[in-house]
């Protein structure tokens, strides 16, 4: 499975920028798709996720309320609509797939689209 991100960008504070992740090869409907990221000088965090089967999606705290994750089972793609951008978004975004919710690891990675907010 490839993972090919797209929709990064530069953007003012308040602004908005929608993330879309394609993911190439045999994708398990048995798993889900997140969005992580990770910022200069630290760890990479996890943003939300979504199960390709019923479309449950979660969410870090830190982004509730102010961007959705989305899926399209017929593209094998997620999208990542972020609204309300703050200067602390800014980091590289990473799209990753697994072929099992109850793994705890992420088994496909892409690699990486950079989102600048500034303020």
């Amino acid at each position: 499975v490839q993972l090919v991100e797209s929709g990064g960008g530069l953007v003012q504070a308040g602004g908005s920028l929608r993330l879309s992740c394609t993911a190439s090869g045999r994708t398990s409907s048995r798993g889900s798709m997140a969005w992580f990221r990770q910022a200069p000088g630290r760890e990479r965090e996890f943003v939300a996720s979504i199960t390709w089967s019923a479309g449950n999606t979660y969410y870090a705290d830190s982004v509730k309320g102010r961007f959705t994750i989305s899926r399209d089972n017929a593209k094998s793609a997620v999208s990542l609509q972020m609204n309300s951008l703050k200067p602390e978004d800014t980091a590289i975004y990473y799209c990753a797939a697994r072929d099992s919710v109850y793994k705890s690891t992420y088994d496909y990675w892409g690699q990486g689209t950079q989102v600048t907010v500034s303020s």
